[in-house]
């Protein structure tokens, strides 16, 4: 098992596509250069297009003789800077990146600012207006627990099941860049992004907290917010351990 850090602004995902380079690709890539071996990287979940990972975790099958913790020092130098492991470890036959997953954790950040940073662009949603933190606090309560969140989807998804459980959702200002937080056993498409896109513009004032609420239980998207760019989005971390009874 490795834990992968990436900036994902110049990848089409996580996932191997034919249509542009991805993650997942420049891993097996670098593995096969390394070892020789042809291994299949499978991470947690996909990641789209431009969206980063501080804590994207994947497995893969080998017989390298390399010990599991001098792997990130070998493979790193067969990497690009904007991809890099920052550990590994021995995992159970029967663990899956993926389906062992218990949680996961993104952030989607913004900064609130009159111009557009250069510096942050990269990593960060630009807002010119001002937010009212507390109405975002308020509101991001009301995403919390089991609900079916086909309304905070993207259309076209081909997932039949869209209950997901929501164990925390908090934002948080530090300076001018405000933090949406969100753990839950799972994300459909988008569905970070869109509820980014709500808390902010009912923190901007455009929206009434009353409509996630109304959106959960009529179902219906066009009472949400728009998805925000994928630049904002970083998959924090990975959980195994089970957060029900927390």
């Amino acid at each position: 098992m490795v834990t992968v850090e990436y900036d994902g602004t110049d990848y089409c995902g996580w996932q191997r596509q034919l249509n542009g380079i991805t993650v997942q690709e420049r891993l097996e890539t670098a593995w096969e250069k390394l070892t020789g071996e042809t291994s299949v990287f499978h991470g947690s979940g996909r990641t789209d297009a431009g969206v980063h990972a501080a804590g994207q975790v994947a497995h893969f099958d080998t017989d390298t003789a390399i010990p599991s913790d001098k792997i990130p020092y070998a493979i790193n130098t067969c990497l690009p800077s904007d991809v890099k492991v920052l550990s590994a470890g021995d995992v159970p036959n029967d663990f899956h990146a993926r389906f062992s997953a218990k949680s996961k954790t993104y952030r989607y950040c913004v900064y609130i600012a009159p111009h557009l940073s250069p510096l942050r662009c990269r990593y960060m949603h630009h807002s010119y207006l001002e937010v009212d933190v507390d109405a975002m606090s308020d509101a991001a309560k009301l995403i919390e627990g089991t609900h079916d969140f086909a309304c905070f989807m993207a259309a076209g998804s081909p997932v039949a099941d869209t209950v997901r459980t929501i164990y925390r959702a908090a934002v948080t200002r530090k300076g001018d860049e405000v933090y949406f937080d969100i753990t839950g056993n799972g994300f459909l498409y988008n569905m970070v992004r869109i509820i980014a896109g709500t808390l902010l513009q009912i923190g901007q004032g455009k929206l009434p907290p009353s409509c996630i609420r109304s959106a959960l239980c009529s179902g219906d998207r066009t009472e949400l917010g728009s998805t925000l760019p994928a630049c904002g989005l970083t998959l924090m971390s990975v959980s195994y351990l089970s957060l029900t009874n927390t």
